[in-house]
């Protein structure tokens, strides 16, 4: 895919970076000169210096040929602008992020696809974290329906027993096993063992339970 990136801040260049490695296509665009050269030094990119609510800026970063466009400067109407101007040049996919939770419905509106807040999202898993010292990791999927919890297995309920015993149910499912540091697709009759640390897909109104099964919380 080619995809055009806005900002070239520290959330702009290691998303490019991730695009890059996995073989994508990929431009930036940052207002910044002393930014530009230094991500231009650093990413296997296109690098457009340039204001991005600038159509000719961003027919030099050949918005025509563009999957996705996505904005993350820190700065809400220049990212609102930039959208529509993609939304102009009828780009498949766009995604934004947006600053205020207060101006997402706006980037609703115009057709942005995807609205992130990358602060928000961290301090959602930082506090998840917190008040849940059991889990090791955890990624919140969907609207927030679902958790993708990293467990250690430490409970009596749960050393000693199959994978079958236990999963899959209505409300969680053991997708992983990591024994000697390496990951394991559980099989029904896998037994699972004291210290052995498991992800576990949960809807998130079951976490809490999820949690006492496989810990001493």
């Amino acid at each position: 895919m080619y995809i055009i990136i806005v900002g070239s801040g520290r959330v702009g260049v290691n998303v490019a970076s991730f695009l890059i490695y996995d073989g994508h296509d990929v431009a930036l665009i940052e207002t910044d000169t002393t930014t530009c050269n230094i991500a231009a030094s650093e990413l296997d990119a296109l690098v457009v210096c340039g204001n991005c609510t600038d159509p000719q800026i961003l027919e030099d970063a050949h918005i025509q040929e563009a999957d996705v466009f996505v904005t993350v400067t820190g700065n809400d109407d220049t990212n609102l602008m930039s959208c529509m101007l993609a939304k102009e040049y009828e780009v498949p996919k766009i995604i934004a992020r947006v600053i205020d939770p207060k101006h997402e419905n706006v980037f609703k509106k115009i057709g942005v696809d995807l609205i992130i807040n990358p602060e928000r999202v961290f301090a959602s898993y930082l506090e998840k974290l917190i008040i849940r010292p059991e889990v090791t990791d955890l990624v919140v999927l969907s609207n927030g329906d679902a958790e993708l919890l990293d467990l250690t297995v430490d409970s009596e309920k749960t050393i000693g027993k199959r994978i079958d015993d236990l999963s899959p149910t209505d409300d969680f499912l053991i997708v992983a096993v990591y024994e000697d540091g390496n990951i394991i697709i559980p099989k029904p009759h896998m037994i699972l063992k004291e210290g052995m640390k498991v992800s576990i897909l949960v809807k998130t109104e079951f976490a809490h339970e999820v949690m006492k099964i496989f810990t001493k919380v």
